[in-house]
Parts: structure tokens; C-alpha cells; sequence
């Protein structure tokens, strides 16, 4: 299952926006309303749970700078990578995220509306950050 959103502009530069999201605890400030659990774990990962969903925990697989950030679960229940992409110029960058796991039909066609809404909460809220 494959979950993209559009690719938005951002009010920084690609390296303040690489930076932010490298930072696991900067994700505490990004996730939706409903995050009934967020810790960190180390500077790699953090454990995170929506109101109703099972913990997750989301580890950095891969940072290429200023471009490309690669977030996997550890869950074997629940496989899935979050891939940040970065773009534009230093001083006006983009965003795009898009959500990658391999799930039954039955799975997919429950999660895909709350992952939709997730990665999507995630996109406008770090763009809502550095618009302040």
C-alpha cells in the first residue's frame, strides 16, 4: 500500500528543514491531536500510539542530507516505511512524505483513511512550524 501527499512548500531552507526532521524529539511537536503515547527512545527512534491504534515504534533507516529522510517500523505485525522528501532551494524548500507497507487487503482498506490523515497531519504541521 503506497500513501503520498502532495508536495507542499515549506518557509525554510532545505538544511533547517532536514535538521528539524532529523531530530526525533521534533516529532513529538508534528504528530496529530489524538497521539495517545509519544517517547523518545534514543536519538534513532521514538514509540508513538494514535487513541485506538497499537504502539508504534518508527527508527531512522536512512538520512541523506538536506534530501532524504527513510523512517521504518520495527513491528513485523505492521511493515512500513515513511519516506520524507526534500526539495527546493536554500531558502524556500518542499515536503512530500509517502507511506510504503505491505499489508492484506482487509488491513489496507481499514488504515488506509487514518494513515492518510497521519501523514498528511504530519506534512502541514511541520509546515505550520516554521511558518511562525
Amino acid at each position: 500500500m503506497e500513501i503520498s501527499t502532495e508536495q507542499k512548500s515549506v518557509n525554510a531552507s532545505k538544511i533547517d528543514l532536514y535538521t528539524f526532521l532529523s531530530e526525533v524529539s521534533n516529532f513529538e511537536h508534528i504528530m496529530p491531536e489524538n497521539t495517545s503515547v509519544f517517547s523518545v527512545i534514543d536519538e534513532n527512534a521514538f514509540k508513538f500510539a494514535l487513541k485506538g491504534m497499537p504502539e508504534i515504534v518508527l527508527k531512522f533507516e536512512e538520512r541523506t542530507p538536506n534530501e532524504r529522510i527513510i523512517l521504518g517500523s520495527t513491528n513485523e505485525q505492521f511493515p512500513f516505511q515513511l519516506t520524507v522528501t526534500i526539495g527546493g532551494t536554500d531558502a524556500q524548500s518542499t515536503l512530500s512524505l509517502n507511506f510504503s507497507g505491505s499489508f492484506n487487503p482487509m488491513i489496507s482498506m481499514m488504515i488506509k483513511s487514518p494513515l492518510t490523515s497521519f501523514i498528511e497531519t504530519l506534512s502541514s504541521k511541520t509546515i505550520q512550524h516554521f511558518a511562525a
